[in-house]
Formats: C-alpha cells, structure tokens, sequence
C-alpha cells in the first residue's frame, strides 16, 4: 500500500493525459477485462481468477446557452473464480455488479470557468433477491477554470454514502494540450492517462484507474453482508482508429492493493477518504488474492465536442 500512495503522489505531482485529442470525447466505451491467476494471501492453495468488464456511456445537451444538463452511466462487471473451496458463508465465486449514474447541469460561470453539480444513484449488487439494500446515493461537485486555450484546471470533490459509511474524495481536474503529441486530462486521483500521439491514428502512453466500490451481497448463504473492492490499476496503452470514430485500445498492466474483502452489514468506519479510514474496527470474513498482470481490449466511440 504504501508503495501505492508514493506512485499516486507521483502522479499527482506529474501529469494525467487522455488518449484522445482535445475537443473530442469518448461517448460510449466497451471493455474486458482478464487478470492473471493469483495466489491467495493466507491459508488457502491454488489460485484465484478475475474477469471483469469497465463500460461507460456519456451523454449531454444544451438546456440554455450557459447550461448543459450532462448524463454518464458506468457498469462494473466482476467475477473471481476460487481454486479453493471456500466455508460456507463466504462468497465464492465472487459476481458482482455495480451500474453508477452521474446526473446533472455543467453550468458556465464568467468568460472561462465551469461549475459542475451532479447526482449520483448507484446500483451495486450481487443480484442476489435485489432489494432496495442494493441502492447507493451520492454527488459529484466541481469548478474548473480554462487559463488560456491549451490549459484548465479545476478541484472538487465526490462523496458517496458506500455499505461501509461515508466516503469523500477530493478531486483535481486537468486539461492541458501540452503540445502537438501529448494531451493532458485526468480527474484526480480516479482517473488518469499519459498520452503521445505517434501519428493520426495511433496513441500510445501509461494509463492509471483506482477506485473503492462497495456491493450488497443477497445471496441467502450471506445476504446483508457487504463486499468491497479496491484497486490500483496501472497500465500501459495502446489506441488505434479502426475507421471513422470507432477506436480499439489495449492496455497491458498491474494492479496495487487490489482486494475483494467481504464484511458483515453492520460493520461500518466513521468516515473514508482515498487509502485513509477513520473508526475502522471491521473484521473481514474471507481471504482476498495477490496483486498481479491484467490486460484490458476496450472498444470506444468517439466525436468531436463544441
């Protein structure tokens, strides 16, 4: 964990660029995801698997000429596969669904800042005799600043009510067109990607994602617990224009810190912020996996933006 908070700091302090030129936006992306098999952490032999897929749709329109009304739906898909035979009452194997709403006005303020208030509902479940216990409420709140043409800059934060209590997450926003072959964009510390342009149609670079999610687990064997999922994700990328606006990326990469911890219900923290918890006295029931190797093929729609 610690060496996961020094290449966060480093990123932070460095750059975060995005795979695409600036003015264009990634509308839908669809992705799969395969991790390695790794060993487990403690008691168990053999190995776990995990599969996944990361897809997005981003969408918006001018509700007056200073005011869009925005709208971004991401659906997680996990899935982790146990060599082992696990006790009853731990989940094996581990499927789980999250489905997050991002929802509302992106407002322009003066001649060159953007005040951004969003809601944002989640879905995150097992799927298991799904309830109203599956549901999340949260909201994204940001102002960014354009400085010249080439560069803005923004703070804000994200807080959601996840099964395991209150969590915030501070953000920074950044866009810079640095030169010709390199784009700066990130919202960090979620998101970012180091981007170089090698020629029209082809972008290579270094790509990061890290994100706590929690999930309600109704599977009657455990139903009331809760399963949370961490990660750093840190890859290298390659993105290729097939034709027109459709692009195909492969990223190659390891994750840092990665964990599946399932806890009972009632086990709370006072308050969570990125890699810090306050009040955490919970007691994981299950043994989680070792980091290791992913790989992610990501199919993406891409246009041009006002």
């Amino acid at each position: 964990m610690k060496r996961s908070f020094i290449v966060i700091v480093v990123i932070l302090l460095g750059m975060a660029l995005q795979a695409q030129d600036k003015g264009t936006k990634d509308i839908l992306s669809l992705s799969g995801r395969y991790a390695l098999p790794g060993e487990y952490k403690e008691v168990y032999a053999g190995e776990a698997t995990e599969i996944g897929m990361l897809n997005a749709l981003t969408y918006g329109f001018k509700l007056a000429p200073r005011t869009m009304f925005a709208i971004n739906v991401n659906h997680f898909y996990f899935n982790v596969k146990d060599e082992a035979e696990m006790p009853l009452g731990i989940a094996s194997p581990i499927v789980i669904n999250g489905f997050i709403l991002r929802t509302g006005i992106v407002q322009e303020v003066g001649d060159a800042g953007k005040l951004q208030l969003l809601i944002a509902p989640r879905l995150m479940s097992d799927f298991k005799n799904l309830d109203g216990n599956s549901f999340q409420l949260g909201a994204v709140v940001s102002y960014e600043k354009a400085y010249s043409g080439d560069f803005s800059l923004g703070f804000g934060g994200m807080y959601n009510q996840e099964f395991f209590g209150p969590y915030f997450v501070p953000l920074i926003l950044l866009n810079w067109q640095a030169s010709d072959k390199w784009f700066i964009e990130g919202m960090l510390p979620v998101t970012a990607k180091v981007h170089y342009r090698v020629n029209e149609g082809l972008d290579v670079g270094f790509n990061h994602f890290g994100l706590i999610t929690t999930y309600y687990l109704g599977h009657e064997d455990y139903a009331g617990d809760y399963m949370e999922r961490q990660s750093i994700d840190l890859s290298l990328f390659a993105r290729q224009r097939l034709f027109g606006n459709i692009f195909v990326e492969g990223m190659v990469g390891r994750t840092f810190g990665r964990g599946y911890k399932q806890y009972a219900g009632d086990q709370k923290v006072d308050f969570a912020i990125p890699l810090v918890t306050f009040g955490d006295n919970r007691t994981v029931k299950n043994v989680t996996f070792k980091d290791g190797m992913i790989f992610t093929l990501k199919l993406i729609f891409n246009v041009k933006v006002p």
